[in-house]
């Protein structure tokens, strides 16, 4: 009996120890109800800045796959259409359905940066200045994040449930996709953006924060994509002449900044001294060497490394974006014809940003000479050829191993300068105003045609023929509103290719459908793996909104037109 009482006393002590031993928040993790300090509250905001690089390779916030290769500048590569065969679908526009995970963990994890920086501005409000001196600046990091966050969910699905800091985390779930309209999320957009800029130090301490200019230049972004109203058809029925105008105002703030276009376009994309050059408005940062076990790498580029130095051959840069960069004998690009035949690389005079953008056989690797580019670096080129991507790769001795794939620490630029003054001569353009938008173009044509001295061989001697000309009406051009804007169009794209923008910029403008079908008809007469493929207008502009939020809202979301 005694031993009886004794072991029923031991439980109940070790029962009641358990319950206090239980009962602690775990290690290693922070709620909103410990935050006490500003000190605390910090963490919440770095928690949000590490979002916008927490990608990998199915989903990466570059956004390659949904910007790159669903347009007219690359395929998807890899082994073949099987190889990320969700992706292959995308291409090709053909088995695009709610239920496909990769859309489904884009959604998420998007959002999962919206919700860090709604939990760090519900934070913040339980404070003063006077006890934390940096909260209003904070608080305008945190708004700016989140306006990043938003824009990319709202150019990849259109109609998304817009949550604030005032909604619990409980109750995302309650808030419909289409509550608001349209322009009413991009006004959300925008207000952050705007709030980003009032409050915003001109410069941040710390290289990787926002700054009030990083503000403005995405404000002007933000407005630009607003300006194109869109019916429900998504066929563009008006471009707001007011939206113009703000786009302008906010592009001229980041202009008459400190920053300023690269005195050569190499720079943009190099590695090391080169990274957060003056051309570098807001970009994301990578790290390498930093306690932990592979460093903070780029992710979600990994897949783009050729298979000659690593793994694994996505990202294949198109015949047609290649074609594009061909200059006629005054060296202005063919804007309407540059696609009737393919580049002859030892003849044609040649845009210099093409060998800036497209690596092809015989051409040395990243400005390498001692490492010639060769077929054999191609995984599959019978099915996709033999082009790769440069600017988001880097020189060969700069790879991580974290095997089977290849990773680097270079910073990934978000807002480059010279989106802004594009962005600037388009609004201008737009407006009728496209004698004002002239010197901008020019003055990147002028940057390009000087962009050669990285461009030789071992011997010293260029590339190819490189000849590209400013615009001069008159005289190697007609300059007319008309032809002004096929020009500022094409000349976005050639600066930004394989930026992640072509396809978003094909959507606002209303033009996805006639140039992406066009450029399918002739790609699949080059290309087996695009037989079948069409863009159907009033569809394929947004993806589908995945069907596993669907089920979380509990249908109150609303399924996009025709999926």
């Amino acid at each position: 009996m005694k031993r009886y009482i004794t072991i029923l006393v031991l439980c109940s002590f070790f029962c009641t120890s358990c319950e206090d031993v239980l009962d602690v928040d775990p290690k290693g993790v922070l709620n909103e109800e410990q935050i006490s300090t500003p000190e605390d509250a910090e963490k919440f905001v770095i928690a949000a800045y590490s979002q916008l690089g927490n990608d990998e390779i199915n989903r990466p916030f570059s956004l390659w796959q949904y910007g790159d290769m669903r347009a007219d500048d690359a395929y998807k590569g890899g082994r073949d259409p099987g190889d990320g065969q969700g992706f292959h679908f995308m291409e090709t526009f053909t088995n695009v359905r709610p239920d496909m995970w990769e859309i489904d963990g884009l959604w998420f994890h998007l959002y999962i940066g919206v919700r860090r920086a709604n939990e760090g501005l519900r934070i913040l409000q339980n404070f003063t200045e006077d006890e934390y001196p940096q909260l209003r600046t904070r608080q305008a990091e945190l708004r700016f994040i989140r306006g990043h966050f938003y824009f990319e969910l709202k150019r990849l699905f259109n109609r998304i449930p817009y949550i604030d800091e005032n909604v619990p985390a409980a109750d995302y779930k309650l808030i419909s996709n289409v509550e608001l309209t349209s322009q009413e999320v991009w006004e959300k957009i925008a207000a952050d953006f705007e709030f980003a800029a009032e409050n915003l130090p001109m410069v941040q301490p710390q290289i990787g924060r926002a700054d009030q200019i990083a503000a403005f230049a995405y404000l002007s972004k933000a407005r630009l994509y607003q300006a194109y109203e869109q019916n429900d058809q998504y066929d563009v029925i008006n471009v707001n002449q007011e939206l113009l105008q703000k786009a302008i105002a906010a592009a001229d703030m980041v202009l008459s900044s400190n920053h300023s276009l690269e005195s050569d376009f190499a720079n943009n994309f190099l590695s090391g001294p080169y990274e957060n050059g003056p051309e570098s408005v807001f970009a994301v940062q990578f790290s390498t060497s930093d306690g932990t076990a592979n460093g903070r790498l780029n992710f979600g580029d990994m897949l783009t490394v050729p298979q000659g130095l690593g793994c694994c051959d996505f990202k294949k840069p198109s015949q047609n974006l290649a074609n594009a960069y061909k200059t006629d004998e005054n060296g202005v690009p063919y804007l309407d014809s540059f696609n009737a035949e393919n580049i002859d690389f030892d003849t044609d005079n040649v845009d210099p940003r093409l060998d800036h953008t497209i690596a092809h056989p015989g051409n040395p690797w990243k400005y390498e000479t001692a490492l010639i580019f060769e077929e054999g670096w191609s995984r599959t080129p019978e099915i996709y050829g033999f082009y790769n991507s440069l600017k988001e790769n880097v020189q060969s001795d700069q790879y991580e191993n974290v095997d089977p794939f290849y990773g680097n620490s270079k910073s990934r630029i978000i807002l480059r300068y010279a989106e802004v003054m594009l962005n600037k001569a388009e609004a201008l353009i737009e407006l009728g105003r496209q004698d004002e938008a002239l010197p901008l173009i020019n003055e990147l044509r002028d940057r390009a045609s000087q962009s050669t001295e990285k461009l030789v061989n071992a011997d010293g001697s260029l590339l190819a023929n490189y000849k590209v000309s400013q615009y001069m009406p008159g005289t190697n051009i007609s300059w007319s509103q008309e032809y002004a804007r096929k020009a500022v169009r094409y000349e976005r794209r050639i600066e930004l290719a394989l930026e992640g923008e072509r396809f978003f910029d094909l959507v606002r403008w209303g033009a996805a459908e006639p140039v992406l079908n066009s450029y399918l008809s002739v790609e699949q007469s080059r290309k087996d793996f695009l037989q079948g493929a069409s863009f159907v207008a009033g569809k394929h502009e947004y993806l589908p909104i995945p069907q596993n939020q669907i089920f979380w809202s509990e249908d109150r979301y609303v399924q996009n037109p025709n999926y």
